[in-house]
């Protein structure tokens, strides 16, 4: 190499370029020979776990530990640079040369042209980088998947402390994933790959078959065991209600002048015994009810262990692609272009020149979960999947991206094939200008595919996306039905729940009562306004009448 890319120290141009000080970065010993380098081996680390989906949970932990006390010395490493790039194969020189072009260069039209020749090269070797995932990474090459730093420098000393501090670990144990923790997790078979038509599988390959009518299998023992639980405690609820009521039956009193003799029972007590009987009644269904879920239960459990111990007579199960990484590269490539979008700011490297967030407003998980808690306690039904009737609520996995985009997505509402308990997938930018509209874009988007899916062939005409669907016609509007949705929800939940009247009348009875408002906030409202006094209404009429 002509350049001293391994150097600790910066090119003193690049530096000069960066605005810090040459020879602040401590120098490194000589370069180590350029082979030597590239035949380094990765240390294999153990598989990492995935959140179990527990359908007990109702919200998410608090976040007590927001940042480490003691920061990591990571980004300190006078070394970093040269680790990040080590081991990657020409293409490493190749981003080198060309982020050294596109620095010193003064001309804007090359600069331009050197910028996007980085942006391919550079995409190009992160992917040799995400390979390593799966294995144990040095913190650079962990910070470049997961933050997008190649070089302490291009950030100042703030912004460097301030990511030091950010929590390494997922402490939480929540669906959340900064990159390098989703490529560990794609790659050591934890986490499928995210479904795209090019992964799609040939419907005539007996594996493949066996293999999803497992996943089938699987959700409808999920199924069967919340339903198992929710009956349960449905009965243990009706004992109490039965314990509750007889005791009332056995209060009696001495009657006046005969202090051995009880009184006769009273008009209330009278009218337990009709409640008795209604309770009594109710139990014997729960108890039948409950009967048929146990069958179920041990009929899908009988199915899950037939069809894996069939998938193991064909080898195991079905690998879509040898190089799970790097068929997930290509999708999370697309999913970053899409946070961005086609006018957006594609550059790959976090850089003091285009990251202005406050502590706030980085998309790191402590973040993400706080603005998660803050959407449920205004719509707690925003992660929730009917299933036979029961809501279940099903916190999807978030795939966190360190790209400048401003509005997060939803690749997957959930697994196809397990409908009954699989995470859905969604993508969040990480440096956006907003975070909470880029949070709330990807709940949104969420909920549409959910609803769209749970309608099928009538999503024009049943549920949330089909009363949405029939005004947008009706007005008579141009453009993605989906992207007016987001924006009518991000107003929704920005300012309808604060009482600020921003939508047209029609959609805001489809919102309130297909994505109701906690009951917190409906009661603040109906006394803020007639509108919402008359939709609060609505609802004790829809109680009142058991049609709600």
């Amino acid at each position: 190499m002509a350049e001293n890319i391994f150097q600790g120290e910066m090119d003193p141009e690049i530096a000069a370029l960066l605005g810090t000080v040459s020879g602040s970065i401590p120098a490194a010993p000589p370069p180590p020979d350029f082979n030597s380098i590239f035949d380094e081996q990765i240390e294999s680390a153990e598989p990492v776990e995935a959140p179990s989906v527990d359908l007990r949970a109702e919200s998410f932990p608090e976040v007590t530990k927001r940042f480490e006390t003691v920061p990591h010395n990571g980004l300190n490493d006078p070394n970093y640079y040269k680790i990040a790039l080590s081991n990657e194969g020409d293409i490493a020189q190749r981003v080198h040369t060309i982020l050294q072009k596109y620095l010193n260069t003064k001309d804007p039209k090359d600069r331009s042209v050197y910028r996007q020749q980085f942006i391919t090269a550079f995409w190009d070797f992160l992917l040799g980088v995400a390979k390593k995932a799966p294995g144990k990474i040095p913190d650079p090459k962990k910070y470049l998947l997961r933050f997008g730093i190649l070089h302490p420098t291009f950030i100042d000393a703030e912004t460097r402390a301030f990511f030091a501090k950010i929590v390494v670990d997922n402490v939480l144990n929540q669906p959340i994933y900064y990159l390098d923790e989703w490529f560990k997790a794609v790659g050591t078979g934890v986490v499928r790959n995210s479904t795209t038509d090019e992964v799609r599988v040939a419907k005539n390959n007996n594996s493949i078959r066996l293999q999803q009518l497992l996943e089938k299998a699987i959700g409808k023992l999920d199924g069967a065991k919340s339903l198992l639980k929710a009956k349960d405690e449905e009965r243990v609820n009706l004992e109490k209600a039965l314990q509750e009521r007889i005791s009332i039956i056995f209060e009696h009193f001495p009657l006046d002048g005969f202090q051995d003799i009880q009184s006769c029972y009273t008009d209330s007590q009278k009218r337990v015994f009709g409640e008795i009987q209604e309770v009594l009644k109710n139990l014997l269904k729960s108890d039948h009810e409950l009967d048929m879920y146990l069958k179920d239960f041990y009929q899908a459990e009988t199915d899950v262990k037939s069809l894996r111990e069939k998938v193991e007579e064909e080898g195991g199960g079905v690998t879509v692609d040898v190089r799970a990484v790097d068929t997930e590269f290509e999708t999370v490539r697309q999913m970053a272009k899409l946070t961005i979008g086609r006018q957006g700011n594609h550059f790959p490297l976090l850089s003091g020149d285009y990251f202005h967030c406050g502590p706030n407003d980085v998309g790191f998980r402590e973040n993400i979960i706080t603005q998660f808690t803050q959407i449920e306690a205004t719509d707690p039904e925003a992660f929730c999947r009917s299933y036979k009737n029961r809501l279940n609520r099903i916190v999807p996995y978030v795939v966190l991206i360190p790209t400048y985009g401003d509005l997060g997505i939803c690749w997957e509402p959930f697994d196809r094939f397990n409908r009954a308990t699989s995470r859905g997938r969604i993508v969040i930018p990480m440096y956006p200008k907003n975070l909470s509209v880029a949070v709330l874009s990807a709940v949104a988007d969420l909920r549409w595919q959910v609803a769209k899916e749970k309608a099928s062939y009538y999503w024009m005409e049943e549920g949330l996306t089909g009363n949405y669907y029939q005004w947008f016609a009706k007005m008579k509007l141009k453009g993605d039905v989906k992207e007016y949705f987001i924006q009518d929800y991000i107003t929704w939940m920005t300012k309808e729940s604060e009482g600020i009247q921003k939508l047209d009348k029609e959609i805001r009875g489809v919102f309130w009562r297909h994505m109701p408002f906690s009951k917190a906030v409906k009661e603040k409202l109906k006394g803020r306004s007639y509108v919402y006094q008359e939709l609060y209404q609505r609802d004790v009429n829809r109680s009142m009448s058991d049609g709600y």
